[in-house]
């Protein structure tokens, strides 16, 4: 009975206070030890996932809901956090129809109309380190767990491809902006930084190219420690330089060369 008056509250807010047909989706990757994971929502009492998002205040400028969903999810503020695409598709239950789909979410006949529409969503992605982070189910779903980017399961909706699309953009990125500051602790070695890297990339890279180029770049700080404890010589430890960091950022100065 509170689940179905919570619903019903829920769907005249949705009404009252949300843009109809407009929500955004979140692709939140996470990054430790070498790994890259997504975060997925599981449906109540079903074993469907699908990614975070939700809709948009009549209020709320488009990046602030998406920055509201963030931290519903993962209890993080200060994040990095970009829009990747627009996904209008008129069909977007790719796997799963749209009968079947809202079936399998056990939806109640008056919650039904309102996840039937045609809905637009506009996509994001977020860096994080996934250590950091308390996975929050919302009122919609039983479980929010970090899934490794191989192993992502059907999801529901066209989800799967919006993580496809959102690594691919990710993977692009790195040729023209920085990226390890949301996701590497404060102080790192150059190979720490080379895997971040390889990981999201999937491929190897030649160390001494690398490091020629993270260094020309202009944004790390090397400093007089070393990382002891390893079966090598001790490496140093950087850190990025916040300022010219964020400069980069701002700027999209060109990575590769």
């Amino acid at each position: 009975m509170e689940y179905k008056k919570e619903l019903q509250r829920l769907i005249e807010d949705f009404k009252t206070n949300y843009l109809p047909s407009v929500s955004v989706d979140l692709v939140i990757f996470g990054f430790h030890d070498g790994q890259l994971k997504v975060l997925l929502l599981r449906w109540k009492g079903t074993e469907e996932w699908c990614l975070p998002g939700g809709r948009i205040r009549n209020d709320e400028n488009l990046d602030d809901s998406a920055y509201r969903s963030l931290r519903e999810r993962t209890g993080l503020r200060e994040i990095f956090l970009q829009q990747f695409y627009t996904f209008g598709d008129v069909l977007r239950y790719k796997h799963i129809d749209q009968h079947e789909t809202l079936r399998k979410l056990g939806l109640p006949e008056e919650a039904v109309h309102e996840f039937a529409n045609r809905d637009v969503s506009v996509g994001y992605y977020a860096l994080v380190e996934f250590e950091n982070v308390v996975p929050t189910p919302d009122f919609f779903t039983d479980e929010c767990r970090w899934w490794d980017i191989n192993q992502v399961p059907t999801l529901l909706f066209d989800h799967n491809d919006m993580i496809s699309l959102a690594l691919k953009t990710l993977r692009r990125q790195l040729s023209y902006q920085p990226i390890g500051y949301s996701l590497l602790p404060d102080k790192f070695t150059m190979p720490d930084l080379q895997q971040l890297y390889e990981t999201i990339l999937g491929q190897s890279l030649d160390r001494r190219n690398f490091q020629k180029r993270m260094l020309g770049y202009g944004i790390l700080e090397r400093l007089e420690e070393r990382k002891f404890g390893g079966a090598h010589k001790a490496p140093y430890l950087y850190r990025f330089d916040k300022e010219k960091y964020e400069k980069v950022l701002a700027e999209e100065s060109l990575f590769v060369g």
